[in-house]
């Protein structure tokens, strides 16, 4: 899921000396707008929960957690300096990847932990950020062992990989073709597109006859799935990354994903965490990303709590020993004795007080941080589409990094 370990983790990984004022102060970037504004509100309702949870436990040494007022902007820049201005210790957000760079790199110089609840871009692993970015979302090339493991749970013993030209496309299809030539998958063929223009990379596809086609797309996958379509392949040989999971309905023609299986990251909200939500927001209806805000804030809390401090530094500090991630030997600052998980800050301070060291495991699964800031397992949700072409919920999978 990451590289390995560069020359420094920087403050994930180095000594803090406490500088906090005694009080938390938590503050969001909620930078979502347009068509993806939906995101907004179950980001909000999770932190706002969370929060109220932490203080009913007795916030941090004693003073309830201030979750700083937010705002809705896609300029995460002006965001992010006025979470400075507003003395934020650590920063929740933001949703896009292509915006966390503006945040981070304003946040970071004010020694600032950030904890995007959604980032996924695997560039962002690299990102310079002196150690205070993380992020509770897997990566996008995290799910290429799954997206191999379903051809190779249907019987395939042969792949074919289209991917969408950009980043996404480029980076998930390389994971995609190396995992599968890993597993053992006898030949793997890989073809590229631009949206609009795949009818060339469908011509080799069914050139190839692969008994499996995985599509790494976004904006263009309705277009290429048409043209795969049209070129023979459909239904059950087609495996969808995230990016190109949609309820197409009559957007494609009738069948045409009958059978094809597809995932999104996460895990699906339990019944009681689901109505933990509504009470914070009776007006919810969707539960994107809330398994990951809400476990962002309870880390971060909990850090502070391991570091018997509430500056940025010494959150970050400790962040990797309370997810329950292996703190290098040459440094962190984080807790230690035997590790107790805890899916609550309550319990994590009960593990604290008994000597120690808390493993929060939340709403969203195993955490463990790297000394990248990204989590080393990673949970799906698996999706099969039925002959309207529309996709319901039929399993889980889960990923999980080397460690390297």
């Amino acid at each position: 899921m990451t590289a390995c370990l560069g020359p420094t983790g920087g403050a994930r990984v180095g000594q803090a000396d406490a500088s906090g004022d005694g009080s938390l102060r938590i503050g969001l970037i909620l930078d979502n707008t347009g068509p993806q504004s939906f995101l907004n509100a179950p980001q909000l309702a999770a932190a706002r929960l969370a929060v109220r949870e932490i203080n009913a436990a007795g916030g941090h040494k004693g003073k309830p957690v201030e979750l700083l007022p937010e705002t809705i902007s896609a300029d995460t820049a002006a965001q992010a300096k006025a979470l400075v201005a507003a003395e934020a210790d650590v920063v929740i957000g933001p949703t896009d990847s292509s915006r966390a760079p503006a945040a981070i790199d304003v946040l970071s110089k004010a020694k600032i932990t950030i904890i995007s609840p959604a980032n996924a871009a695997s560039g962002l692993s690299s990102h310079e950020s002196g150690g205070y970015y993380f992020r509770t979302s897997a990566a996008d090339i995290a799910q290429a062992p799954v997206l191999v493991k379903l051809a190779k749970d249907g019987g395939a013993a042969t792949l074919a990989v289209v991917f969408e030209e950009g980043s996404y496309g480029k980076d998930l299809s390389n994971a995609v073709a190396a995992a599968a030539r890993q597993s053992g998958l006898g030949s793997v063929t890989v073809a590229g597109f631009a949206p609009g223009r795949a009818q060339q990379a469908a011509a080799a596809v069914k050139a190839a006859a692969p008994d499996a086609v995985v599509l790494v797309s976004r904006s263009g996958a309705q277009g290429v799935i048409a043209e795969l379509n049209n070129a023979g392949v459909a239904g059950r040989k087609l495996i969808l990354s995230d990016g190109a999971v949609n309820q197409y309905g009559s957007g494609l023609g009738s069948s045409a994903l009958e059978g094809a299986r597809g995932i999104l990251p996460g895990t699906f909200a339990s019944a009681h965490f689901q109505g933990e939500l509504v009470s914070v927001d009776p007006g919810l209806k969707d539960m994107t990303f809330a398994a990951e805000t809400y476990d962002a804030v309870n880390l971060a809390a909990t850090a502070a709590a391991a570091a018997e401090d509430d500056a940025g530094a010494s959150i970050a500090a400790a962040l990797i020993a309370v997810s329950g991630g292996q703190v290098p030997t040459s440094g962190g600052a984080g807790p230690s004795g035997d590790a107790a998980v805890c899916k609550s800050y309550q319990e994590c301070l009960d593990a604290l007080r008994a000597g120690k060291r808390p493993d929060y495991d939340g709403e969203s699964g195993r955490i463990s941080f790297d000394v990248h800031g990204d989590v080393t397992t990673a949970n799906y949700v698996i999706y099969t589409y039925g002959a309207d072409n529309t996709a319901t919920m039929s399993g889980s999978e889960t990923a999980s990094s080397s460690g390297s």
